[in-house]
């Protein structure tokens, strides 16, 4: 294995337990869910975008989803896609009360990390002779995203009055949270994709991105067999 490659493994592997726990709601969020009555649109807003900045896994999918794509529109034809489809599950699912259980959702969402560094490297093509469509992936990819996002909101048993209204505000702060992620994310892409290395280590940095999420699945994993 190339030494460069055992460097990111090695980084990897010690950002895991940072990665892993990027879900975690801190105890001010976790009182101010609990204990919230009425409106609070701002309040939501706010959090929705802090949840969304520090969820590496929504993040870590929408790198892979972009890495590729060089000109504005198709970017945000995707992102678009993806939004439509965590909108959607993110609303539906606390309104209408779905229980999911937490891991197997997120494990989920660790396979679309998965899945979009192996569409990346051209895996289907390679393997399967076929290309699956890229914007349905996302788009379903996106719905189990917003499930994910649903059931950390119902994990806390917060006031009904006002739901619609604050569920709204969340999921705009998500957007918001979204929106900044990318922006720097695109920057830094912008700037690599000035230099050579950016081709000539794309199929590392695919191959991390896919690790990464095979080591959030195998925490997910480890979590529901285990609780």
């Amino acid at each position: 294995m190339p030494k460069k490659l055992q460097s990111y493994i090695f980084l990897l592997l010690c950002l895991f337990p940072i990665i892993a726990g990027a879900h975690g709601v801190d105890e001010a969020t976790q009182s101010f869910l609990t204990g919230n009555k009425g409106i609070a649109f701002g309040p939501f807003l706010y959090i929705g975008a802090k949840h969304m900045i520090t969820g590496y896994d929504h993040l870590l999918f929408l790198v892979g989803v972009i890495f590729f794509l060089y000109r504005t529109r198709e970017i945000l034809i995707y992102v678009s896609f993806f939004t439509l489809g965590h909108s959607l599950t993110l609303l539906f699912g606390v309104l209408a009360n779905l229980n999911v259980n937490a891991y197997l959702i997120d494990a989920i969402i660790a396979l679309s990390i998965v899945y979009k560094g192996f569409d990346n490297l051209g895996g289907f093509k390679q393997f399967f002779g076929k290309q699956p469509n890229t914007k349905i992936a996302v788009l379903i990819f996106g719905l189990f995203h917003g499930f994910g996002l649903a059931t950390k909101l119902q994990e806390f048993k917060f006031d009904q009055e006002g739901l619609l209204v604050n569920l709204l505000g969340f999921n705009l702060g998500v957007e918001i949270g979204q929106f900044l992620a990318l922006g720097l994310v695109l920057l830094v892409l912008g700037v690599w994709r000035r230099y050579r290395s950016y081709i000539k280590f794309s199929n590392i940095t695919n191959v991390i991105l896919m690790a990464a999420g095979f080591l959030l699945l195998g925490f997910q994993l480890t979590g529901y067999f285990t609780t």
